[in-house]
């Protein structure tokens, strides 16, 4: 059977090269047009056409020239155009709704937060989607242009369609959020912005790799600790996501055999101990079923000895969790995020690290480095 040729095409060429100029500024703003020549291999012909282009577009922007000292043409600084083009993120969750405006640089513009009104998929993206659109109303004007909307949801996601396959904390399978969402967008008269749907911790770890500290760490695990407890893993500079997406569910890993029981229906799962749930129950935080949030964090900032310590066992129990991944996965770091990190602080986090460094002493390894998320509680939204 004859292979048939390979066809170059020259749109897919022009924007990896254009993909190349601009990750080259996001890593190092001020570069000139000769810079990005001689570090993406472009001729400066080349060079000079597309940032020509991504400046009209609004991509780019230029500063002052340099003063060098040196006879000839100064070189233009570039650097990324922050208030031109715009991000909308959103995070569906089990019982709350969060949406954010971004620049390209990461940078929060804007933010809308509201409980979860029902967990009927129509009602909630009704509501998510009247929640967009009241903040594109706020951050928009004039030359600003949406790029697009990305929806973080807690499970496994198609994110071809936006099917939400499993998800034991909202308790559904096969929920069509895609096609319920872009219905209402469109709707909303905001079709034309493309809308990309992920699992929460996926994409609070590219927005990490994307937004976050410079060089990138690879690989790099992202925990995203909640209601439910997710992994976001990068390797070789991609989100590994699995054969079916569900790559990372360690929230329905087993801690405990025959231990506390999970939403999943198993017993023993990570999240039955780490859960922002099982630590408000801990903290005698819970009302008619509900989390109470402020009653949390108001006995966190008072330092109330009931609540840090169900912190500082959930703290100690994600240490456990912490070794496990870093046997399985040889990070080069792993980030904490989400609203347990926020609102446990320094005692949930301390109480992780502190199991991980005495397993590190134990074995003679210097663990993964462990550090905070730049957007914490924001970071699946952001991501």
């Amino acid at each position: 059977m004859v292979t048939p040729p390979v066809i170059g095409d020259q749109r897919l060429v022009k924007h990896i090269n254009r993909m190349a100029l601009l990750r080259l500024l996001r890593g190092e703003s001020g570069l000139s047009r000769a810079d990005l020549s001689q570090r993406s291999g472009l001729t400066r012909s080349t060079v000079s056409v597309l940032v020509k282009e991504l400046i009209t577009e609004g991509w780019l922007e230029e500063a002052s020239a340099q003063i060098t000292g040196t006879p000839g043409r100064r070189p233009t600084p570039l650097g990324l155009h922050a208030g031109r083009l715009m991000l909308v993120g959103a995070e569906l969750g089990p019982d709350a709704l969060c949406v954010v405006a971004t620049s390209i640089n990461g940078d929060l513009l804007d933010t809308r937060l509201a409980p979860l009104r029902s967990r009927d998929p129509d009602a909630a993206c009704r509501q998510l989607v009247q929640m967009i659109t009241a903040l594109c109303s706020r951050v928009i004007a004039g030359d600003v242009r949406l790029l697009g909307i990305g929806v973080a949801m807690p499970g496994a996601v198609d994110k071809r369609t936006g099917l939400l396959q499993f998800a034991p904390n909202i308790g559904g399978r096969n929920v069509e959020v895609g096609r319920v969402l872009n219905a209402e967008l469109a709707s909303a008269g905001l079709a034309g912005a493309p809308v990309y749907f992920q699992n929460e911790a996926d994409l609070a770890a590219v927005g990490e790799t994307e937004f976050g500290v410079r060089p990138v760490d690879d690989p790099l695990i992202y925990i995203s600790c909640g209601i439910g407890v997710g992994a976001g893993i990068i390797l070789n500079e991609q989100l590994f996501t699995g054969a079916t997406g569900s790559a990372g569910e360690i929230g329905h890993t087993t801690l405990h055999i025959d231990g506390a029981a999970c939403s999943c229906g198993r017993l023993g799962c990570a999240e039955a101990y780490i859960g922002l749930r099982a630590i408000a129950m801990a903290a005698g935080c819970v009302r008619e079923g509900a989390i109470d949030r402020a009653g949390l964090r108001a006995r966190m900032a008072a330092r109330d000895p009931a609540a840090r310590l169900a912190f500082a066992d959930a703290g100690r129990w994600l240490g456990v969790l912490l070794q496990n991944i870093w046997a399985t996965f040889n990070p080069m770091a792993i980030v904490l995020g989400g609203e347990t990190v926020a609102i446990g602080g320094q005692c949930f986090v301390d109480a992780a690290a502190a199991v991980l460094d005495d397993v590190a002493a134990r074995v003679g390894i210097a663990p993964p480095a462990v550090r905070l998320s730049r957007h914490a509680d924001r970071a699946a939204a952001v991501g």
